[in-house]
């Protein structure tokens, strides 16, 4: 196996040709040198040292199929990941949102994983509109996670966070929104807030919008470019006039995105639809 990949390997992508075709992961969609590596980590876990021995045992051993999707989906996630992105969500582009008058305040959290995103999202709703003398706006907040990863969409309808999921949460927040002990859980306040559905973003597109904050960290950066394209292109055509878009730390927008977004903040990857 070379990550480098430099020549087509026949082997991979009769592999990744045989996943696409029997449980719909779009795998040309993503960059082949990530695929190689989740692809890896898999094979060696089994002692399995080529791509046709692995795509015979994928046939001996559905469980196998489960752990590799879960593999090329993973993201490595927590609460309020990256706290310095949020502070600046909070205070640059929120109070807008807040501002606009008695209307449902709708946020999608594109590639959820396993539900810190809604979570977090829920919460600096609720603590923007706390400093903003509004406490009650919560109330018009509704958030939507989707994923592809149905695994990780059970973990984050039932809500239940491990300690380590709360290194970036304030302490306030933890003890407001969440159950004491561990795994903590999520109150029904904060939970009648988030809706948890399945979506492959690649073949479905947004959910019905129009949206006001969208958040896709850390996702669009293992796609290719012409699907990092139309994902921007979707984004945006989801987005009311004005609404944010928040990208992860390592992702920037790219080619026609550039101008169809004004930055709020570049540093934090936050746009505005213009």
């Amino acid at each position: 196996m070379n990550a480098a990949h430099a020549a087509p390997d026949p082997g991979f992508e009769a592999l990744t040709g045989k996943i696409a075709r029997e449980r719909g992961f779009a795998c040309t969609a993503y960059k082949p040198s990530c695929l190689v590596r989740r692809i890896a980590v898999r094979m060696r876990a089994r002692g399995v040292h080529d791509y046709a021995a692995y795509a015979r045992l994928l046939d001996g051993d559905p469980g196998e199929y489960e752990r590799l999707l879960d593999a090329l989906t993973i993201n490595v996630t927590k609460l309020r990941r990256n706290a310095e992105a949020w502070d600046v969500l909070e205070r640059e582009a929120l109070p807008a949102l807040l501002a606009r008058p008695g209307r449902a305040l709708r946020a999608w959290s594109a590639g959820c994983s396993s539900g810190e995103e809604p979570y977090t999202i829920a919460m600096a709703f609720a603590r923007a509109a706390l400093a903003a003398g509004s406490p009650a706006d919560l109330a018009r907040c509704e958030v939507l996670g989707t994923d592809i990863d149905v695994r990780s969409l059970e973990r984050a309808r039932a809500g239940a966070f491990a300690e380590a999921a709360f290194t970036e949460v304030p302490t306030e927040d933890r003890t407001r929104w969440f159950t004491p002990g561990w795994p903590a859980v999520a109150g029904p306040e904060l939970r009648s807030r988030i809706r948890i559905e399945p979506r492959d973003l690649l073949k479905q597109g947004p959910p019905p919008g129009p949206w006001h904050l969208i958040t896709c960290r850390n996702v669009v950066i293992y796609f290719d470019r012409a699907s990092q394209d139309m994902l921007f292109s979707h984004f945006h055509d989801a987005l009311e006039p004005g609404g944010v878009l928040m990208l992860g730390k390592v992702e920037s927008l790219l080619g026609a995105a550039r101008e169809r977004f004004e930055p709020v903040n570049v540093r934090e990857r936050i746009y505005r639809k213009r």
